[in-house]
């Protein structure tokens, strides 16, 4: 079979992969739309006791809202992808790309380092060699997150707002926006030179020289951030000294759990909802609640809440899921080290690079076809997260109480709109937490369990 037919037969695939992940998630959340809305009138009766009517109809307004927007963005993204792919847009932004670094521009870009004007000490060579590749890969990117920036802005300020969850000033959100752009900068920008540079020099095992380096960096950020990122975006203050704290490292030390802190983050100053989370790998784990939460909680259902999350760290999860992500990645960059010597695989997406500078295309078309071939698996991994959230709920069961925790997810649920009746085919598909009436009579179920162990003939027929 020759070049041009398996190029062609790719680009079919393809274009079948994106009409068909399309058209799933297009139905998915019209169900979801369809099935919440039929709901609407009336709380579930396992609620009706807790959550006013008022409540769950706003939190299925909020539900309908996000998902009809949600319609348009799903549109815009397959635009996007089609126009950068096989319309041309990464070709001609290639070609632009090249023609900035011809050899006139290498030679004057050589007079300037060399006058001492850049302060970097860029090694005139070295950017000739991987400049290209870097300016094209932040090009693209540049122009995806631009793409993006007035849809996460028509979500924050006006379905967030709609719904009373914004907090932030146009000019607080513009500024964390420029913030983690120049994070992103900072640590991405050397992160893709190495990873470039190794394409071009390590030969034909360069993906797994570039695996190792993507995996320490992986490691090493999860001690930065919480000490160095985080703090650029919100305040951690320590808990203070009360009756909470007492819950929480008496909750602690009955586990075994050793942490380097606990921290209240400010999430109150952009949003209403409220979380609480492990951050932070070793010694340098951090146990973090938002201010909204401590706010509504009471202190034996910020306990129940802890010891969920604690959950995670005693079944291991976090390891599991850091473990997967490294196996997953290893293929990945093995798929990527493979396919990028491929002719038909840029072909095939609206690209005609040479092979020998193709490190620029290659890493973008993975980028952006890799989420269209995946997309069949995401029932998977919702499944063996909501497995993960039953295990957890059961460790608080058992180290708090599941009364507690009943009580603390109701409020969770109701403050931060959480519809209690998903559309259970959407829910599989896409959800990482099991639906609200499934996860509470779980809970239930487990406080009756264990009352009946405790006194077995409470229970039994006389």
């Amino acid at each position: 079979m020759s070049a041009e037919q398996t190029s062609l037969i790719f680009t079919w695939t393809f274009l079948a992969a994106v009409v068909a992940s399309t058209g799933l998630k297009l139905w998915l959340s019209t169900r979801q739309m369809r099935h919440v809305g039929r709901h609407r009138s009336a709380v579930p009766i396992q609620f009706q006791e807790k959550i006013k009517l008022s409540s769950h109809q706003r939190a299925a307004d909020y539900t309908l809202a996000r998902h009809q927007f949600g319609l348009l963005a799903i549109a815009i993204e397959v635009l996007v992808l089609i126009g950068l792919t096989l319309l041309g847009g990464l070709q001609w932004l290639y070609q632009l790309t090249q023609s900035w670094f011809g050899v006139e521009g290498v030679a004057n870009l050589s007079a300037v380092t060399q006058s001492g004007a850049a302060a970097l000490a860029v090694n005139p060579s070295l950017w000739s060699s991987i400049g290209p590749v870097l300016v094209f890969v932040v090009l693209v990117t540049a122009i995806t997150s631009l793409i993006d920036l007035p849809l996460d802005g028509y979500r924050q300020f006006v379905i967030e707002e709609k719904f009373g969850f914004n907090r932030m000033s146009v000019r607080a959100w513009l500024k964390d926006r420029l913030t983690g752009t120049l994070v992103a900068a900072v640590l991405g920008l050397p992160l893709l030179a190495i990873v470039v540079w190794l394409m071009k020099s390590a030969g034909q095992s360069w993906w797994l020289w570039a695996w190792a380096v993507w995996v320490v960096f992986s490691l090493s950020m999860m001690i930065i951030f919480p000490i160095w990122i985080a703090p650029l975006f919100n305040k951690f203050e320590r808990l203070v000294e009360g009756q909470t704290r007492i819950k929480v490292e008496s909750l602690l030390a009955r586990c075994g759990f050793a942490s380097n802190g606990l921290f209240v983050m400010d999430g109150s100053k952009r949003s209403s909802h409220g979380n609480a989370y492990f951050t932070g790998i070793g010694k340098k784990k951090r146990i973090v609640f938002f201010d909204t939460l401590l706010s509504r909680l009471t202190d034996d259902e910020v306990e129940a809440v802890l010891a969920h999350e604690l959950g995670h760290f005693k079944h291991k999860h976090v390891f599991k899921r850091l473990l997967i992500s490294f196996v997953f990645s290893f293929l990945g960059f093995a798929i990527l080290g493979w396919i990028m010597q491929q002719a038909w695989f840029y072909q095939g997406l609206g690209m005609t690079p040479d092979l020998k500078q193709a490190q620029g295309p290659a890493l973008i078309l993975f980028m952006l076809v890799l989420p269209v071939f995946l997309f069949p698996f995401q029932p998977l991994a919702s499944f063996f997260s909501r497995k993960d959230e039953f295990q957890a709920d059961q460790f608080a069961a058992q180290t708090s109480s599941a009364d507690n925790l009943v009580q603390a997810l109701v409020k969770l649920y109701d403050d931060n709109a959480s519809t209690l009746t998903p559309d259970p085919v959407y829910s599989a598909f896409y959800d990482s937490h099991p639906p609200a009436m499934v996860r509470i009579q779980k809970l239930l179920d487990l406080k009756l369990l264990d009352q009946t162990q405790q006194d077995p003939h409470a229970f039994s027929h006389s």
